[in-house]
């Protein structure tokens, strides 16, 4: 996933460089990755531009927070805002936990509360293009007053830049460039001042011949130094020079004190909000437990009538006849323990023309019980939402034998 290509250019001892896939895609990679394996729940990217990472992010269940961050947001927002709106799919299947998404209009050298508690925020691409007395301000904004759990920074290499037959600036709003020694430096003296760690990688990787110039983008991966778990914290810097020894960075506060006076800081407008379904939201919970519960009910019936029938014929008992069986079914993937415990639950049965399936039963399906914990919750939900398909006892679900025959009840 990190091919180069070289082309022949007109320009002297040069060769045309072309990454696979393209650079900006591998710091957005690089970014899905980092969300992987960390899982955070609040994520913030500054200077997010049309939100294509935002839009790529949504899609991880760990993230529960998107925001993103830009000066030129409404010129941007056009591209993608219907990307980052609910789809009908969403709706039809609803996320486990909830999502929300804000964009909005301001600098990433701003406060603004908001961004408190944030678990990472990311950086891709923004710091080249501040002016130096905004990139004196960062630090303190990003590092000391948002103090999220992770920093992810990513900036040109300019090592790299005599590769490329224009050797100048990446973008004409470029501010600067650093190479590897300055942006370490930089980062370095960051790291130590608000109390995080920091490792550099990167990405876009330089051909055999010059490894010396490093990744194409460089990329700082600052991670905080965690007091007591669960405090809410703020980084303060250890002092004006680096040198000094290093001292404990944090001050526990009480959240309601730091909500309390950081109110008045919001510095930026709001241009986009939305909102995914999930099933923490009650009404997509009934929705979504009801349509399994009685999918599983007709898969069930008709494995109980083909059962039924075949004992009715002449045909030998088998396997498949037993509870077993009833069980067992194509497309149901089961581990023997699961099998073993719907086994020991109440079995089905038929009165007349009706057929019932136990709640304890149904309670052992994993697509129930993922969404349930117990049979009580399940039976109150179920009464909520298919009451007119629970028996008297409010024990089993019940449907007719012949389902043509039986209206939906549940919309």
């Amino acid at each position: 996933r990190n091919l180069i290509l070289f082309q022949r250019s007109t320009v002297p001892r040069k060769n045309v460089i072309e990454f696979r896939p393209p650079l900006y895609k591998q710091r957005y990679f690089f970014v899905k990755d980092i969300v992987n394996q960390y899982k955070p729940k609040k994520v913030a990217d500054l200077g997010c531009g049309n939100a294509t990472l935002l839009c790529m992010l949504k899609f991880h269940s760990c993230v529960q927070e998107l925001v993103g961050v830009d000066l030129l947001m409404d010129r941007l927002l056009d591209w993608n805002s219907d990307k980052l709106s609910p789809s009908i799919g969403d709706h039809l299947g609803p996320r486990d936990l909830d999502l929300s998404i804000v964009l909005y209009r301001g600098s990433a050298v701003e406060k603004d509360s908001r961004l408190l508690g944030f678990d990472l925020i990311t950086c891709i691409e923004l710091i080249e293009h501040l002016d130096s007395e905004d990139l004196a301000k960062f630090p303190e904004v990003v590092f000391g007053y948002f103090s999220p759990g992770m920093v992810v920074i990513s900036t040109p290499n300019s090592d790299f830049n005599p590769l490329f037959p224009a050797s100048t600036f990446r973008n004409s709003d470029h501010k600067f460039e650093w190479n590897q020694t300055q942006f370490q430096h930089w980062a370095s003296n960051v790291a130590k001042l608000y109390s995080y760690t920091v490792e550099f990688t990167g990405v876009g990787v330089p051909p055999p011949w010059a490894k010396h110039v490093g990744y194409c983008t460089q990329i700082g991966i600052f991670k905080k130094k965690q007091p007591d778990p669960g405090s809410w914290i703020l980084a303060k810097p250890t002092g004006s020079r680096v040198s000094e020894p290093e001292e404990h960075a944090y001050q526990v506060i009480d959240p309601r004190k730091i909500l309390h006076a950081h109110k008045w800081c919001q510095s930026w407008s709001t241009v986009f909000t939305a909102s995914f379904p999930s099933l923490q939201q009650k009404h997509f919970l009934l929705f979504v437990l009801c349509t399994e519960v009685l999918k599983e009910v007709e898969a069930i019936r008709q494995k109980y009538v083909w059962i039924m029938k075949r004992k009715e014929s002449s045909e030998p008992e088998s396997e498949e006849d037993t509870d077993s069986g009833l069980v067992r079914r194509p497309g149901l993937f089961l581990t023997d323990a699961q099998v073993a415990q719907i086994e020991k639950s109440p079995k089905p049965y038929s009165v007349g023309k009706r057929f019932y399936v136990p709640l304890k039963r149904l309670i052992g399906y994993p697509k129930v019980n993922r969404l349930v914990a117990d049979v009580s919750t399940l039976r109150t939900l179920l009464a909520e939402g298919i009451p007119m398909r629970l028996n008297r006892a409010h024990t089993s679900v019940q449907i007719d034998l012949d389902p043509y025959d039986y209206p939906h009840d549940y919309r």
